[in-house]
């Protein structure tokens, strides 16, 4: 592992993190998403006719690059090799949706949701413990209590930040976003994450060349699915997990709201219910509120930015910057 040679020098490893995280996924995205498969367009969504053609499916590409990177440059151990794994488990199950000439059903994606929230969540609580920080208080949280919750917060994070990945350049910046709110937070109990992170911003970056508006490439499921397992993962190695509604306070509304429109409808039986509110949220403000997809992307950043900043600043402030 070459994270050997430069141990004792977080600036020499950090530099080359970046160095080496951009350039690798800058590059693999150049040359190979013309073997990509092609978008069919998105019936539904807003402007989905514009997608049709460009390579989808990038996510294989860029989680194959972070898993190799994270396998050169990172101290794994056990523990965090499996959850490797779970997260490439999660871009291949996504990548094969993409590739399929039609879209996998629900209850094919939901089985693999499950398997791969429980693969993480047996992971976390075998080597770690319950306790988690509420402002600036240790809270034991009974172990079956925990593991509900556990697996809630991967669940929900791989299908919010799956649902919000619906306009040019949204997805990847708000998860750019979201992990360097956690970065600075100061609270991460897991260098091998904190150096992944390191390496997955780069890998967002080095997409975002290609995605930002107007688009060449899309990231589709593969991408998508996996960056909400490691944000989960994220909120699980931080002081307190709950942080993780602020960090990823967009992501959250934006893609979550669908999900509960969806369900209050489908098992509630109201179907009334956010009549005149179309989902995701930021297809509402392109059609319902006339909005272009840039100051969509910018605004919900800046949105996030702000609530994830603030509750940064009141709620961890004692360790700020201590990366």
């Amino acid at each position: 592992m070459l994270f050997k040679t430069f141990y004792g020098s977080t600036l020499g490893i950090g530099w080359m993190i970046a160095a080496a995280g951009f350039l690798i996924s800058f590059f693999s995205l150049k040359f190979f998403m013309r073997l990509l498969p092609k978008d069919h367009g998105r019936q539904f969504a807003v402007n989905g006719a514009l997608s049709e053609g460009k390579p989808r499916g990038a996510g294989i590409i860029m989680i194959t690059s972070f898993t190799l990177l994270c396998a050169l440059f990172v101290p794994l151990d056990l523990e965090h090799s499996i959850y490797l794994g779970l997260i490439y488990l999660a871009m291949i199950t996504g990548y094969l949706d993409d590739a399929a000439e039609k879209p996998w059903g629900e209850l094919k994606k939901g089985l693999l949701d499950l398997l791969i929230t429980a693969g993480v969540t047996a992971d976390f609580l075998y080597f770690n413990d319950t306790d988690i920080t509420v402002f600036s208080k240790t809270v034991h949280i009974p172990l079956p209590i925990f593991a509900v919750l556990c697996a809630a917060l991967v669940w929900a994070s791989i299908n919010v930040t799956n649902c919000c990945d619906g306009v040019d350049g949204m997805c990847a910046s708000l998860s750019v976003c979201t992990i360097l709110l956690f970065l600075i937070d100061g609270t991460l109990d897991s260098n091998c994450l904190k150096y992944s992170s390191y390496i997955m911003i780069c890998g967002l970056l080095a997409y975002l060349w290609y995605n930002c508006s107007p688009s060449r490439l899309l990231m589709g499921d593969a991408g998508s699915r996996a960056i909400g397992v490691f944000l989960a993962l994220l909120a699980l190695h931080s002081a307190d997990p709950f942080m993780f509604i602020f960090y990823a306070s967009v992501i959250i509304v934006d893609g979550g709201m669908g999900l509960l429109k969806l369900s209050v409808r489908r098992f509630l039986k109201v179907k009334s219910f956010m009549e005149n509110i179309r989902t995701p949220i930021h297809d509402h403000w392109r059609k319902n509120l006339g909005v272009s997809d840039t100051q969509v992307v910018v605004r919900f950043l800046i949105i996030q930015l702000v609530i994830g900043l603030a509750a940064v600043y009141f709620v961890n402030g004692d360790h700020l910057i201590k990366v």
